[in-house]
């Protein structure tokens, strides 16, 4: 008889048999089909921005070694140490195009870069069949927002926004007491934030220190128009300029507008009005920069009437440090949102006011009748094993099982629900940045975008006012492109 030439394919044959005659068997990755992963497996993921949040989305998903960190990705290397040094074994890269090219084996990718590059980075993930976590605002733009919940369907890859708060305890909350009918139909909300805090309203700098040594700023500007390297946008200054943020309106916006855009099921706004404040000179005239994103402003979205709140609604947004009044159902000496009122959400009922906070932490109810409700969560939902409400892990369980899974369809920022949120917070802005535009009218000028301006959500399109629809979508610098 012909010995085996190869020994260790006999040890895997008896190994095969065995398993089988105890009722398993082996099945290549390849055959369980396109984005699944045996649960059993480790994730290998590549983390794409790994300074600040970065650094925390790369710890959550890293889960304690429940997944496998197998490329970091940062154009500040400097920014990335505290990533290199907690995962001394990843891959290194400046550029998310050379990773995406050279390492083959990721199944999945984390962004938290700068608002401007985020699409172009998830759109080539996708398109190679990666699934995708990405930092709140979910894009840039609106057009951004659409393009990306369409490719997410397209290509069948698990995907989650970062507002971690959408997996928290106080927004299913917030969602039982609604859909039992406590507050009534809501017809009115407002939300509030204390951002910005960093610099807004200011002039565009026109010196050019030395670039911060590490940095790939041609990377770093990526699709956006260029600009020479300062510190007054990198590191995290950049959310106060429109050509790499969206201002407090955009950062916050994911985190406070959830809770209500989702408890009361709304779609696509109708109209929306702005206004902005001003940092006036010595002589009392207001500095206008379009270019930075304004100190403060305050903007109104209108809803239509839902299946699940059969009322249109008037959602008013302020930051730059303003709140809404206390409504007379809530005691005076009651903080209303956050503990210290920074930050929150009111939501007015025939019955009575819905509140909470960033996250949807400290829900709330103030019945006419003069009850208040509030609930005292219980640290038994694994907060300590999975962080920030396990928001991170979860996208990781959903990815092993796939597109489509029972896991997947758990997820609660999945893009075709933070893919239209994104849209309706960036409509806020772009009223905000219509508001200073203006047209000379004789010797003075006019301001016509400061109205009420009318959306089409489905058209994506301002209809009563078409300069506005410039800021729909942005002109990528040449050699970027989103397709």
């Amino acid at each position: 008889m012909k010995k085996n030439s190869n020994p260790n394919s006999r040890r895997s044959f008896i190994k095969k048999s065995s398993l089988t005659a105890l009722g398993i068997s082996i099945i290549p990755r390849h055959v369980m089909g396109r984005g699944f992963i045996p649960p059993s497996d480790k994730l290998n993921i590549a983390i794409v921005g790994a300074g600040g949040k970065g650094y925390s989305d790369a710890v959550n998903v890293y889960n304690k070694g429940a997944s496998n960190i197998a490329a970091i990705c940062d154009v500040d290397w400097n920014s990335a140490n505290r990533a290199f040094s907690f995962f001394p074994n990843a891959k290194k890269f400046k550029d998310y195009r050379i990773l995406l090219d050279e390492v083959k084996d990721i199944d999945a990718i984390t962004v938290s870069t700068p608002d401007h590059t985020h699409a172009v980075i998830t759109l080539s993930a996708m398109q190679l069949n990666k699934h995708v976590y990405v930092q709140k605002p979910l894009t840039h733009n609106i057009y951004e927002a659409r393009v990306l919940t369409e490719a997410a369907n397209k290509y069948q890859i698990v995907t989650q926004m970062g507002n971690q708060g959408a997996s928290g305890q106080g927004v299913q909350t917030m969602i039982n007491w609604f859909n039992s009918g406590m507050i009534g139909t809501v017809n009115q909300v407002e939300v509030w934030t204390n951002r910005p805090v960093w610099p807004q309203g200011i002039m565009t700098p026109t010196d050019k220190p030395t670039i911060l040594e590490g940095l790939d700023w041609d990377t770093w500007i990526g699709p956006a128009e260029w600009v020479d390297y300062n510190p007054l946008y990198h590191p995290f200054k950049w959310r106060g300029w429109w050509n790499f943020g969206t201002g407090a309106l955009g950062d916050m916006g994911c985190h406070l507008m959830d809770p209500p855009y989702r408890v009361l099921g709304l779609g696509y706004p109708t109209e929306v009005e702005s206004s902005v404040g001003s940092i006036f000179t010595q002589d009392w005239t207001p500095d206008y920069y379009p270019e930075s994103c304004p100190p403060s402003s305050r903007t109104q979205l209108k809803f239509s009437a839902t299946e699940k709140n059969r009322s249109e609604v008037k959602l008013n947004w302020t930051d730059g440090g303003l709140r809404p009044f206390h409504p007379e159902l809530i005691p005076a000496d009651h903080p209303i949102g956050d503990e210290n009122s920074t930050n929150g959400v009111i939501m007015i009922g025939d019955k009575g006011i819905m509140t909470c906070g960033t996250y949807g932490l400290n829900p709330k109810i103030y019945l006419n009748t003069g009850e208040i409700i509030k609930v005292d969560f219980e640290d038994d939902d694994n907060t300590n094993i999975l962080p920030e409400n396990g928001h991170q892990a979860k996208w990781v369980d959903a990815c092993k099982e796939g597109y489509g899974s029972e896991k997947h369809k758990q997820l609660t920022s999945s893009f075709d629900f933070a893919g239209p949120l994104t849209e309706f917070i960036l409509m806020g802005n772009l009223a905000i940045r219509s508001y200073n535009l203006r047209e000379k009218n004789g010797n003075s000028f006019e301001y016509p975008g400061r109205k009420k301006l009318l959306w089409d959500g489905s058209n994506m399109k301002i209809t009563n006012f078409e300069p506005a629809n410039q800021f729909v979508k942005r002109t990528y610098r040449e050699g970027w492109k989103l397709d």
